[in-house]
């Protein structure tokens, strides 16, 4: 992937996730399946690590399959991203999102390309 590909494709991820309501969140699986790169779930999740410097970007709300803040580390404090999802209402425990299939967002669903 030549890295042209890559910032278009972080591009993408960025524009799903700005859709994202508040209160909702979704996987890095489920935007890398959306955009039709199944495998590159991973590379979503580079993407929000490289969101911090945007603020239009609600990089707290992407998770893991299974409701993980894997992600916090890369927050300014690793309270940041729990702290985030709190205020929209989202419930927390252990690194958990609680309820996590109900206020889960998948974009093959939500949106239409």
């Amino acid at each position: 992937m030549s890295r042209t590909d890559k910032y278009s494709f972080f591009d993408n991820v960025y524009e799903v996730v700005r859709q994202i309501p508040k209160g909702r969140v979704t996987s890095y699986g489920a935007i890398a399946n959306y955009l039709g790169a199944k495998r590159s779930a991973r590379m979503v999740g580079w993407a929000m690590n490289a969101a911090h410097n945007k603020p239009d970007v609600p990089a707290h709300r992407v998770v893991n399959r299974q409701g993980l803040l894997t992600g916090k580390h890369h927050f300014a404090t690793e309270d940041t991203m729990q702290a985030r999802l709190e205020a929209e209402n989202i419930k927390i425990k252990d690194n958990q999102i609680v309820a996590f299939k109900e206020v889960f967002w998948d974009p093959n669903l939500e949106l239409l390309i």
